[in-house]
């Protein structure tokens, strides 16, 4: 997939697409661009993210800034969406997590509540590396 545009899948598709975040939400409910990120230093997102890959949500939810409850939602978006420059490129070639970002609005249509986390052994690696970048100035969200 390149990181031209792709037009939202319609409702005939069976792609599922996850959002990770500390923040309670229902089915209806609209994630948009312009809030705090949910990670760095909370700048305002100009790009609302989403993921194709389970993985990856549960990656997010776990790194998430906050004190909320760690949550995955199931979300369509309402607009066009691209690969995740964050993640896709040169960090991992072809878009292995499918990480995309859009401007506009997520739809939240359901909720995983149940999933697995990775061991206190991993995320403390994950969390160490990303200490790491931020002491280098690198911060992953644009």
């Amino acid at each position: 997939m390149s990181s031209e545009a792709m037009a939202a899948p319609d409702n005939t598709t069976l792609r599922q697409f996850y959002h990770d975040t500390r923040t309670d939400l229902k089915p209806g409910d609209l994630i948009a661009a312009g809030y705090s990120s949910n990670y760095g230093t909370r700048k305002q997102a100009s790009w609302v993210y989403l993921t194709g890959t389970l993985d990856a949500a549960i990656w997010g939810a776990e790194l998430a800034a906050g004190t909320g409850r760690e949550r995955i939602y199931i979300v369509e978006p309402t607009g066009p969406i691209v690969d995740d420059p964050n993640l896709t490129d040169k960090k991992f070639p072809g878009n292995p997590t499918q990480s995309y970002r859009s401007r506009e609005p997520l739809r939240v249509t359901g909720e995983v509540t149940e999933w697995q986390g990775h061991s206190p052994e991993r995320l403390k690696e994950m969390k160490d590396h990303l200490e790491r970048l931020k002491a280098q100035g690198i911060e992953a969200i644009d």
